[in-house]
């Protein structure tokens, strides 16, 4: 039995949400572009700590929408319901007034809603869920000037064996990722797990969009592929890291566009899509996910 429902389109799109004036906003909203942060990925014990506040808070809130992830719901409701659980913790969402690319707009919703084929950067508006859709919300929260980044994928009702599958593969192929970054390891080793274990079902990893350093600013230059890139991306996973592991893996062809609308990238095949996210700080010891609720 495969996908019920007919392409994903783009719905309307409700006005900006206000932020209280007394909740800190980080640097980047208002600005054309963002400077690339120039800190290093490797944080102080003092500043994991702010890490770990805000990535709990991501975290509630994922799960708060989640829960309210049903046929009928529009994407919208998601992104208020998500929206006001971080304002009530008083954090900013991070997603708001994220700058585009150049000549892009910046992101005007408080999450990410991907919906079916959405490989990532679905913008929340008037699309109503239905019953079987896979829905990726990727919510990111700010506080004590640190962000915490997480997704989920969800379910609307039941939903196919095959849909299933895809998002059980997705969120195990993370924590095998995951448990791949160890201390003094190349950072490509997480995604030569990721990609060999999507394989076992047919499913391919998505490689233009990638996992992040996180901290102090919402992307460092880090980056985590999730598919195989040795030689590349040969950094060496040190004990104070903090960064994302948030594999994509399509039930098909990875091969993708971008809407015009300068965020909503899709599979040309209209293949679905899964995702997960967590972020994680290596320890001596191993690594440690910091988005748990």
């Amino acid at each position: 039995m495969g996908p019920v429902r007919e392409s994903i389109s783009k719905g309307v799109v409700s006005p900006l949400r206000t932020v209280p004036k007394g909740i800190a906003r980080p640097d980047y909203v208002g600005k054309k572009r963002t400077a690339r942060w120039g800190g290093g990925d490797v944080h102080t014990a003092e500043a994991i700590e702010r890490i770990r506040i805000s990535a709990k808070i991501a975290a509630q809130a994922l799960a708060e929408v989640g829960k309210n992830v049903a046929p009928g719901v529009t994407t919208d409701e998601l992104d208020r319901i998500g929206h006001e659980f971080i304002l009530d913790n008083g954090a900013y969402p991070s997603t708001l007034g994220y700058p585009g690319a150049a000549g892009r707009p910046p992101f005007p919703k408080s999450l990410c809603t991907s919906v079916n084929e959405v490989i990532c950067h679905g913008i929340p508006d008037s699309t109503v869920i239905q019953d079987g859709d896979i829905v990726k919300v990727d919510i990111t929260a700010y506080k004590n000037s640190m962000h915490g980044d997480n997704c989920g994928s969800f379910i609307a009702g039941e939903g196919t064996d095959r849909s299933r599958k895809l998002v059980e593969a997705t969120h195990e192929a993370m924590m095998r990722g995951i448990r791949a970054a160890q201390a003094g390891r190349e950072v490509n080793v997480i995604g030569r797990v990721i990609e060999k274990y999507a394989s076992r079902f047919g499913f391919e990893s998505v490689q233009n969009y990638t996992g992040h350093g996180v901290g102090p600013a919402f992307h460092t230059g880090l980056v985590i592929p999730h598919y195989d890139a040795a030689p590349d991306h040969a950094d060496v996973i040190e004990p104070g890291m903090v960064f994302t592991v948030e594999p994509m893996l399509v039930d098909g062809s990875e091969a993708s566009q971008e809407w015009n609308d300068g965020w909503t990238v899709v599979t040309n095949s209209s293949a679905w899509v899964a995702q997960f996210e967590h972020t994680i700080v290596i320890t001596e010891s191993g690594p440690e996910v910091l988005t748990l609720p």
